[in-house]
């Protein structure tokens, strides 16, 4: 695992070679509920987020914390999101960079240079990198990828209210046995990926 040096260094060496960089990550792509969300986070160069890891990695507590933290320092971010009847339409990866895209061009101060994390890139009217493992490998992306799992983790505790029956509360729409038995139990609802229940 990179250290947090080694996340800032690399987004140093990105921003001397093009000027001003933004982190791009999704959250969502697997579950079987909800729409798929993307951030864009620029970090000011010097800004120092202590914690700041893959989203993946850190707890939901830790993740809520530091979401506060990059939205204070970040110069500017956004949170987008492809809604199910796009992801429908779409698949979910091009309605994930889809989201991605959203997410870039709401962004207050316009980026010289994306770093997307994946190994795909959305259509940007920037120049854009696509960095495997991003998320472990770049401050921004790491920043990104906590917006984005933090904003998709609030949308599906929204849904829990709204749906109690399926515990979104508790999977956060992922396919875990419990969120099996309620499909099997109550069929799927308006927020359901219909594509991703073929095995039902």
């Amino acid at each position: 695992m990179n250290n947090l040096n080694e996340l800032y260094e690399f987004d140093s060496i990105i921003r001397a070679e093009h000027g001003i960089i933004c982190g791009v990550d999704e959250a969502g792509r697997g579950p079987l509920a909800g729409d798929v969300y993307a951030a864009a986070v620029i970090l000011p160069a010097g800004a120092v987020i202590n914690g700041l890891d893959d989203s993946k990695k850190l707890t939901g507590k830790k993740r809520e914390v530091l979401y506060a933290e990059i939205t204070e320092k970040a110069s500017a971010y956004s949170i987008a999101q492809a809604s199910v009847a796009e992801i429908e339409e779409l698949n979910i990866l091009q309605a994930a960079l889809l989201a991605m895209k959203r997410a870039v061009e709401r962004l207050h101060i316009k980026p010289c240079y994306a770093l997307i994390d994946g190994d795909k890139k959305p259509h940007l009217g920037i120049n854009c990198e696509a960095v495997i493992k991003g998320d472990s490998t770049s401050a921004s992306i790491a920043a990104a990828s906590i917006l984005a799992k933090v904003s998709r983790d609030r949308e599906m505790l929204e849904l829990a209210q709204k749906y109690p029956q399926y515990g979104f509360d508790k999977h956060k729409g992922y396919g875990t046995k419990l969120h099996y038995d309620a499909l099997r139990e109550h069929g799927p609802c308006a927020v359901h990926r219909m594509s991703f229940l073929k095995k039902l």
